[in-house]
């Protein structure tokens, strides 16, 4: 398997693992996933501290666990050398700028192909910005604007769930709180009893149950709302941006900070963003609802960073930013979800996740998962093969309202864009040597 990032004592870091696995065990009902991190999240914020203590307590177990990671170890090194395409190497991280790999020969890729990936890009079919590829920390290619704010539509979401995780960590949030709890309602259309019962989680995973009109919905969202009470919070799956909105009002309520001074504070400047401030997110509000928008203006090396953050556990050279619990549980689903009558994969705390083989168009590998904006702009992360790609396009709004937004996000077709950058991703990956 490809290494995420190497952490201290390897039976802790074999317990962890083996917890993050029995927490997103596909098997369980959703009521146990969804309560699981609430728990966990204390305990991944002490550290390895809390696996020591647990080790140093049970010793038969201590020995278990030692013998396992042993044989794991073992094991995982045989794949590697078996399988070129498992990509196993040392945690690297960027500091004031980008590395970039010193050969692509070296590294396994092929340049003529990264060429014809490139190519592709530049035919205007999906209006390509900028494109990053990143693995082993270190970045493969990179062309286009990758220095340019860009707003990034609906990868917002997946930024905004780091942010989830390090404060209901610190005990600031509660996930399981209600709407009711929270006093949270909607004008000009209130919210009834029922809605009210909603939970953080809820929200979080897109499943409320309110189906209220939100802003920045794109047309096709508008089209497949479902009725008001159609559906009891927790039971269906809808990708509502009243929930993601929501969320934005709750988090500002519950720690009393703007989304932007504590994405800079908690996030940008720990993994050193290079781009990032406090006023690059904007709001997006009118008449229709109380909950405006919250739109992350970032550019692309930034949003590699975030990816590259993600893939090493919520990790950043020695310091843990966002718990690895919240992580795991973000990249790991246990229900397939549909759109339209479609199979789409999973759907956890505001990203898209692998679920059943079952993805992206032309790109299905085990653990893959990506945030997603309206208009091609994605962050995809795949931890077999140590790897994040950042792709932008420029449909920056003109003017920053709810009409224009929505004009730019509603420009183009998201099937075209999804079989598109699909195709995309597959040159791309079919540029490593040996894959």
């Amino acid at each position: 398997m490809a290494a995420r990032g190497k952490k201290g004592n390897d039976a802790v870091e074999c317990t962890r693992n083996q917890y993050s696995i029995e927490m997103n065990d596909p098997q369980q009902p959703i009521h146990q996933t969804e309560s699981a991190p609430d728990s966990l999240e204390k305990e991944v914020d002490n550290g390895d501290l809390f696996l020591k203590q647990r080790l140093t307590r049970s010793p038969f177990l201590a020995s278990v666990l030692l013998y396992t990671c042993f044989a794991s170890a073992l094991s995982s090194s045989a794949i590697a050398q078996a399988d070129p395409t498992h990509v196993v190497s040392p945690a690297t991280f960027p500091g004031t700028s980008w590395t970039h790999i010193a050969s692509l020969k070296e590294a396994g890729w092929s340049q003529e192909k990264l060429a014809a990936a490139r190519a592709y890009a530049d035919a205007d079919s999906i209006h390509t910005s900028a494109v990053m590829i990143v693995q082993g920390g270190k970045v493969v290619d990179q062309w286009g604007d990758i220095d340019k704010k860009i707003t990034s539509y609906s990868v917002r979401k997946s930024l905004l769930s780091a942010l989830y995780g390090i404060y209901s960590a610190e005990g600031v949030i509660d996930i399981n709180q209600t709407l009711e709890q929270l006093g949270i309602d909607d004008s000009p259309d209130p919210l009834t009893k029922e809605e009210k019962q909603s939970r953080i989680v809820d929200l979080l995973r897109a499943r409320s149950g309110v189906y209220h009109p939100a802003y920045m919905e794109t047309e096709s969202m508008k089209k497949n709302r479902p009725a008001r009470g159609s559906h009891a919070p927790g039971t269906f799956w809808y990708y509502n941006n009243w929930d993601f909105n929501v969320l934005g009002t709750i988090f500002e309520k519950k720690t009393g900070l703007k989304i932007g001074e504590a994405f800079y504070q908690r996030i940008a400047k720990p993994i050193g963003m290079q781009d990032f401030q406090p006023d690059d997110v904007y709001y997006i509000g009118g008449t229709i609802s109380v909950h405006p928008g919250y739109p992350f203006e970032i550019t692309a090396r930034d949003l590699a960073r975030f990816g590259l953050l993600y893939l090493q556990h919520g990790r950043w050279n020695n310091k843990q930013i966002v718990p690895e619990a919240w992580v795991e549980k973000s990249s790991h689903a246990n229900e397939m979800v549909k759109a339209n009558g479609v199979d789409v994969g999973g759907y956890e705390y505001l990203w898209w996740v692998d679920y059943g083989g079952v993805h992206f168009p032309e790109v299905s590998l085990p653990g893959i998962f990506s945030a997603r904006g309206a208009g091609a702009h994605f962050l995809f992360i795949l931890p077999t093969l140590d790897l994040v790609i950042v792709h932008r396009t420029d449909n920056e709004p003109p003017v920053k309202d709810a009409k224009t937004i929505e004009e730019m996000a509603n420009r183009g077709s998201i099937a075209e864009d999804r079989a598109q950058f699909g195709h995309l991703m597959k040159l791309i990956l079919d540029a490593q040597t040996g894959h």
